[in-house]
């Protein structure tokens, strides 16, 4: 199975210059990490002037990541991305279908994967987890540098 990006806010390859909020669907499939992060580095990028190297576009980058991640792997269908250019930094919000909310893991370098939560955690400043009348959101605020 492929992935598509079943719906967007607006056209996903290239992000309106300042739009301070756009989102996202994805099927699940194989593509949906890689077409997910693309979709909050343009956003970023191309909406909003960030530098694509700068440390506020690599975490949103390595943070939708790992959370898409999380949903294709568990919740095995579809995922929405929503990233928000909020006065503070940036606001990313993953949702799927699955009601098992994430488990944080202690730190522990003998362990072989399962670190993506505590990556993320390590990267933003503000995490919250909400149920949905189907599945969960997982909220995540990073400051800009």
């Amino acid at each position: 199975m492929t992935s598509s990006v079943i719906g967007t806010s607006h056209d996903a390859a290239s992000a309106r210059a300042g739009e301070a909020w756009a989102g996202a669907v994805y099927d699940g499939g194989p593509g949906s990490i890689a077409e997910a992060r693309g979709f909050a580095t343009r956003f970023l990028v191309d909406g909003h002037g960030l530098d694509p190297s700068s440390e506020t576009v690599c975490a949103v980058e390595l943070i939708v990541s790992e959370l898409v991640t999380n949903a294709c792997k568990y919740a095995h269908g579809p995922c929405a991305v929503d990233i928000e250019r909020v006065p503070s930094g940036v606001e990313v919000a993953v949702w799927d279908s699955s009601p098992a909310l994430p488990l944080a893991r202690t730190a522990d370098p003998g362990r072989v994967g399962r670190h993506g939560l505590e990556i993320v955690l390590a990267l933003c400043q503000g995490f919250t987890v909400e149920r949905e009348a189907v599945g969960k959101r997982v909220t995540v605020r990073v400051f800009c540098a």
